[in-house]
């Protein structure tokens, strides 16, 4: 698809300033719009089937006053993305942690019929292999199994992101990958979310006397798969809380979270579900507040976050392919 093709939702250029911004939401419901409209049929590993494009334009959305892009013609459960985030931080590789939290994402990719399926016939049942939380926390080292002690081995990226950011935040290289070649084998699924950029901007004092703003923090996400009815909602509100929770632990302020993506796809049994989500009016996006301060990235917990003002319409239903 050609950069430009349509039009995200933001004002153009010359545009009457007193006009209100459109709902940052239209951007993703436009993309699913331009998707079922000119998407390419394509099949896929889960035999669902696809309607894709390669390449849309990014989504922005403002982090600023609190705002948090938790989507709002359908009710996204923030639980759910919470326990995960912790999840990934806590560099675990196992589903047993989530499904003792309620939290039954990964089990279709832990079953033993999956793990079977994939060649990993000698992994224990729920054992993942590297994915994300390893690749956070750990990247380099041999995975010898989700029990395995991995203290000091293989490189803490999260460690190094908030390092940088605190002693040079004008590097260009303050870069979270999860897409470690070499382990992509030992994987029940390689990582659709694999590349976050972080970059620091510094607002200038609003008056004469009043001190400086925080610095403020952005994060840019290259997702190379994108799941639009399931996956990208979830994705959204993840990075934009992991952003609030990496400028809190590195005194910082959130700034914008954007979305770049690769594959961005319908799968053909969420058409008719997304159909009735585009037929909604998006709301005003909630609050999200971390109600003590945390400056250690694994003093995080569940209780900490506090969401707010969240009027969603009511859930949709759709079926995860795995």
């Amino acid at each position: 698809m050609a950069s430009g093709s349509y039009s995200i939702s933001e004002k153009t250029s010359g545009a009457d300033d007193s006009a209100p911004a459109r709902h940052e939401e239209y951007q993703y419901l436009d993309l699913i719009q331009y998707i079922l409209d000119h998407g390419e049929h394509r099949p896929d590993r889960t035999g669902t089937g696809t309607i894709s494009v390669f390449a849309p334009p990014p989504l922005k959305f403002s982090l600023a006053d609190d705002s948090f892009p938790l989507l709002t013609t359908k009710r996204v459960h923030l639980r759910a993305i919470i326990h995960e985030l912790l999840w990934f931080i806590s560099g675990n590789t196992s589903t047993a942690p989530l499904q003792a939290a309620g939290v039954k994402i990964w089990d279709g990719n832990g079953s033993r019929a999956y793990l079977d399926s994939i060649g990993l016939t000698d992994r224990p049942e729920g054992d993942l292999g590297p994915v994300y939380g390893f690749q956070w926390r750990h990247f380099g080292a041999e995975y010898k199994g989700a029990d395995a002690d991995y203290t000091g081995k293989g490189v803490d990226q999260v460690a190094e992101v908030i390092h940088k950011l605190k002693h040079n935040p004008y590097d260009r290289r303050i870069i979270l990958s999860a897409w470690n070649v070499a382990d992509l084998k030992l994987m029940a699924l390689p990582p659709c979310h694999m590349f976050a950029q972080f970059y620091v901007s510094f607002p200038k004092a609003s008056g004469e006397g009043s001190n400086a703003p925080l610095p403020q923090l952005h994060c840019q996400l290259y997702q190379r798969s994108c799941d639009m009815g399931l996956g990208v909602p979830f994705n959204i509100a993840s990075y934009a809380l992991l952003t609030k929770m990496i400028a809190m632990a590195a005194g910082m302020q959130p700034g914008t979270f954007t979305h770049v993506m690769g594959d961005a796809h319908v799968y053909k049994d969420h058409i008719e579900p997304l159909k009735r989500q585009l037929g909604r009016e998006p709301r005003k996006f909630p609050k999200m507040k971390i109600l003590r301060n945390v400056d250690d990235i694994d003093g995080f917990k569940f209780e900490d976050f506090e969401l707010s003002e969240y009027d969603p319409w009511p859930g949709i239903i759709m079926q995860m392919s795995v």
